[in-house]
């Protein structure tokens, strides 16, 4: 990474929260001087035996825990699985001890963001919980003010704790232009951030 690389990263099942993603690391690398490296993470199984290949076969690569070294803020992104962050995301979470340890993400700003299949389906708890590993880990946390109309006129998803998305019972509905331009936002806005606290 460069010393101005913001990491987006993602866990998605159907493609909603790979899409916020997207968006968001459009508003970021709309600031000048700052460019998002999209990841995401494997997926867990049950079966102590199954694994997945170390390059996945499609779409961004996977996170590396030097990745949380190099970048200069994070955006988190996961859908809903009653109203925390995905298996997935938590376990990559629950390995970063040493991480920790190393201090490598104080000082950095964060956001979150997340996609649900229901419009009460625990978004706002799930942006809540994901932000707990990142107050550990000594990140200041960053939200989507009022300024932001769209906060005020979305029916489908948008939260003052990060961009949300109400993707349906069965995963599919596209992104709407409310979503689209608070996720643009939310990565502007933690760029701007994130380049001011390294000038």
């Amino acid at each position: 990474m460069s010393q101005h690389d913001i990491l987006v990263l993602y866990y998605s099942r159907y493609g909603a929260t790979k899409e916020l993603a997207r968006l968001i690391a459009e508003g970021i690398e709309s600031v000048p001087g700052a460019n998002a490296r999209i990841r995401t993470v494997p997926s867990v199984s049950t079966v102590c035996e199954a694994t997945e290949s170390s390059i996945p076969a499609e779409g961004s690569p996977f996170v590396e825990y030097s990745d949380l070294q190099d970048c200069i803020g994070l955006a988190l992104g996961s859908p809903t699985r009653f109203g925390n962050m995905a298996a997935p995301m938590k376990y990559f979470w629950d390995g970063s001890s040493s991480e920790w340890m190393g201090g490598a993400l104080i000082g950095k700003p964060a956001c979150v963001f997340t996609s649900t299949g229901s419009m009460h389906g625990g978004q706002e708890s799930t942006l809540l919980t994901m932000m707990i590993p990142l107050l550990h880990h000594g990140m200041l946390m960053m939200g989507l003010p009022y300024s932001e109309p769209d906060l005020m006129s979305s029916i489908t998803g948008g939260s003052p704790y990060g961009v949300t998305h109400h993707a349906h019972a069965d995963g599919r509905a596209a992104i709407s232009p409310e979503e689209a331009r608070l996720a643009k936002a939310q990565g502007k806005r933690l760029a701007l951030t994130a380049l001011k606290l390294t000038a």
